[in-house]
């Protein structure tokens, strides 16, 4: 019997292990995504928000912010996106990503914080080159499976944070 207590222990934690893993899933989707979008050799750009994705990666609440906000197209040309630069790299520019590491924290509250951390300017010649970008992911669970709730990068002009969702928000409600 006290065997059996163990084994069955051992599987619940070792569930809650997958489980805590699998909250990289769709930040790792998209980080590939966002790599080979920088990639000295890309020709094709990859939507990180395309509907395929979409559906599977993110959050109802994000969705619906989403699909609100492109509403609003910031650029003509694509008449789909409603930013005008690279959500993940925090701009329009940027180089081959280098160094890229990511790192679940334990969840609270039900949200997983999934940073992700890069070099974006390695190939120029401005002074930050050396600098990190930092991002978040706030991954959730919905219908068994993670998702992305929100993405909030550094704002380094405010040495604040951009939540993408609020972001949404403001695009939709001021246009």
């Amino acid at each position: 019997m006290k065997t059996i207590a163990v084994v069955i222990a051992g599987l619940i934690a070792f569930s809650g292990a997958a489980h805590a893993t699998d909250a990289t899933a769709p930040v790792q989707e998209i980080m590939d995504a966002t790599k080979r979008n920088w990639a000295d050799n890309n020709s094709d750009w990859t939507d990180i928000f395309d509907a395929s994705r979409l559906d599977r990666l993110y959050s109802k609440d994000f969705v619906t912010r989403y699909q609100a906000a492109a509403q609003f197209p910031a650029v003509d040309d694509d008449g789909i996106s409603p930013f005008d630069y690279d959500v993940i790299v925090n701009g329009q520019d940027a180089c081959p990503l280098e160094d890229l590491t990511m790192a679940a924290a334990a969840p609270v509250n039900g949200t997983t914080e999934v940073t992700v951390r890069f070099r974006k300017s390695a190939c120029s010649d401005a002074p930050d080159t050396k600098d990190y970008t930092t991002g978040r992911f706030e991954v959730v669970e919905e219908a068994g499976q993670p998702v992305i709730d929100d993405i909030v990068t550094e704002n380094i002009e405010t040495q604040g944070h951009n939540s993408l969702k609020a972001t949404m928000a403001l695009i939709a409600k001021d246009q």
